[in-house]
C-alpha cells in the first residue's frame, strides 16, 4: 500500500491523513465543490472534486469515489465514519476494482448492518439482547403483535439504521400506526430499507461501547470501553472512559461478549459493540455493532496510546496488528466533547457561516481534532460538528477540570457553538456525581441550562 484515498470530509478526513503521513503513505482527498478549500483538501497529496453538495451527489456516489481512486493510482480507500463507511456494496465495488477497502469484509458489514440479524447473531452466541422481536417486523400488524409480547413502551427501530433515524417510541397500542408510518418512511429515506424491528424501551439506561480490533481471523482484542450516555435526541454529546460506577465484573462481561462476536465474524480492523446497561439490577444488553471507526475513538487513543487508524491500515494491508493481547483497565480518565456549530440556547439551531476567529485550546493532556481555521466557512450541507476536544487526566474529577479549562480557552467567533452548553454540563452536580443516562440531558439538565440561558 502506497497511496490512500480518504472517502470522507471534515475532521475525520484530516485525522486519517495525519496517520497516513506518519506511515509514509500518500493521500488523495475527494471533495464536493463546496469543500474545495477545506483543510483535508489542502493536506492531501492529490485532490479530486467528485460533485456538488449535497452528499447524495458527491460523498455518497460510490462509483465516483472508486473512479477517483483508480484515476489517482490509490491502492486503498479509507471510508472514515458515516457516508459509505458501512455500505457493503461499496466495499464489494472496491474489491471488484482491485482497491483495498480499509475496513471489515462486506459479509460482516452486511450481517451486522442489519440490526435485526445482528441481534440474532448475539443471541446465538449467548450475548444478552434487549427483549424484542426475534425477526424483523414488516407490517404494523406484525409490530402490534410483537409489542404485545414484549410489553409497552417499545421502540420501533430501523433494521438497517443507526444514529436514531428510523426510530420511534411507542407508549401504547393507539400510537403504533402513526409511529410505524413515520419510522418506516424515515428508515426508507435514510437507508433505502423500510424494515423495522421492535425492542422494549428501557429507561434510565447507560450507553456503553467496547472498542475492538480484529485481524480477520481468530485474533481480536478489546481496547476497553467508552461511556456514551450523555445524549440529546439519541445523538452523542460527550463520551468518557472509564464510565462512572461500572463494576469490573460488568465491564469484563461486556468485553468478553464483544470478543465472542468479533471472533465469530472473523472481524477485520476496527469495530465497536454497543450495549445498554441497567443499574437495578446491574445488567447489559447488546444493541448493535458499528463496523467502522467511531467519532469518539480519540477517547480510547488517549488512554491506550494506540493509533486505531494505523491498526486499521496495517490489518487491511495484510500486516499483523501491533497489539496482540488484551488491554488492562485504565489508570487515567479521558473525556471528549463534540463541539457543534449550533445555538444551544435556541433549540440547538444550526449555525453555519464564516469563522472570523479560531483559537483552539492546548496544554497538557489536551487534543483537538478539527478541520476548521480562521476564515473557514462552516457549510450548511453537512454535519454541524466543527471540533472534538479530548482531554486525559489522572482521574475523573481532574479530567472534568481540565476539560473546563480547555473549553474556556476555546475561542470561536462567527457561528454559534455548543461550547457554553458543555461548560454548563461539566459544572452540573448531577453530571459530576456520574448520574447521567441516555435521556438525562432532556429529562433533567436542559431545563436548568435553558433557565440560565447558557450562563456558567
Amino acid at each position: 500500500m502506497k497511496r490512500v484515498l480518504v472517502a470522507n470530509r471534515g475532521e475525520i478526513a484530516v485525522r486519517v491523513m495525519r496517520t497516513c503521513r506518519e506511515l509514509g503513505l500518500e493521500t488523495v482527498a475527494v471533495h464536493s465543490s463546496a469543500d474545495a478549500d477545506s483543510m483535508h483538501v489542502r493536506m492531501a497529496d492529490r485532490a479530486v472534486c467528485i460533485g456538488p453538495p449535497p452528499s447524495a451527489q458527491s460523498y455518497l456516489v460510490a462509483p465516483a469515489l472508486v473512479a477517483a481512486a483508480l484515476g489517482t493510482g490509490a491502492d486503498a480507500i479509507h471510508p472514515g465514519y458515516g457516508f459509505l463507511s458501512e455500505n457493503a456494496d461499496f466495499a464489494r465495488l472496491c474489491a471488484d476494482q482491485g482497491v483495498t477497502f480499509i475496513g471489515p469484509s462486506p459479509e460482516a458489514i452486511d450481517l451486522m448492518g442489519n440490526k435485526a440479524a445482528a441481534r440474532q447473531v448475539a443471541a446465538q452466541l449467548e450475548v444478552p439482547t434487549v427483549p424484542g422481536s426475534k425477526t424483523p417486523v414488516r407490517s404494523c400488524a406484525d409490530a402490534l403483535a410483537a409489542a404485545k409480547t414484549v410489553g409497552y413502551p417499545v421502540l420501533l427501530k430501523a433494521s438497517a439504521g443507526g444514529g436514531g433515524r428510523g426510530m420511534r417510541v411507542v407508549q401504547g397500542e393507539s400510537e403504533m400506526d402513526a409511529a410505524w408510518q413515520d419510522a418506516s418512511r424515515e428508515a426508507l429515506a435514510a437507508f433505502g430499507d423500510a424494515t423495522l424491528y421492535v425492542e422494549r424501551r428501557l429507561s434510565g439506561v447507560r450507553h456503553i461501547e467496547i472498542q475492538l480490533l480484529g485481524d480477520g481471523g481468530e485474533g481480536a482484542v478489546s481496547l476497553g470501553h467508552r461511556d456514551c450516555s450523555i445524549q440529546r435526541r439519541r445523538q452523542k454529546l460527550l463520551e468518557e472512559s472509564p464510565g462512572p460506577a461500572l463494576s469490573a465484573a460488568l465491564l469484563q462481561g461486556m468485553s468478553d461478549a464483544a470478543l465472542r462476536i468479533a471472533r465469530h465474524l472473523r472481524y477485520s480492523g476496527a469495530g465497536t459493540i454497543e450495549f445498554v446497561v441497567t443499574t437495578e439490577p446491574a445488567a447489559f444488553y447488546f444493541i448493535e455493532m458499528n463496523t467502522r471507526i467511531q467519532v469518539e475513538h480519540p477517547v480510547t487513543e488517549m488512554l491506550t496510546g494506540v493509533d486505531i487508524v494505523a491498526e486499521q491500515i496495517r490489518v487491511a494491508n495484510g500486516e499483523p496488528m501491533e497489539l496482540t493481547a488484551g488491554w488492562d483497565a485504565p489508570r487515567s480518565h479521558a473525556i471528549e466533547c463534540r463541539i457543534n456549530a449550533e445555538s444551544p440556547t435556541h433549540g440547538f439551531r444550526p449555525s453555519p457561516g464564516r469563522i472570523a476567529r479560531w483559537q483552539p485550546p492546548g496544554g497538557p493532556g489536551v487534543r483537538v481534532d478539527s478541520h476548521c481555521r480562521e476564515g473557514y466557512v462552516v457549510q450548511p450541507f453537512y454535519d454541524s460538528m466543527i471540533a472534538k476536544v479530548v482531554v486525559c487526566a489522572p482521574d475523573r474529577d481532574s479530567a472534568i477540570r481540565r476539560m473546563r479549562r480547555a473549553l474556556s480557552e476555546f475561542v470561536v467567533e462567527g457561528p454559534d457553538t455548543t461550547i457554553s452548553f458543555h461548560l454548563s454540563l461539566l459544572s452540573d452536580p448531577e453530571f459530576g456525581a456520574g448520574k447521567g443516562h441516555t435521556t438525562w440531558v432532556e429529562d433533567h439538565f436542559l431545563a436548568r441550562f435553558q433557565a440560565g440561558r447558557g450562563r456558567i
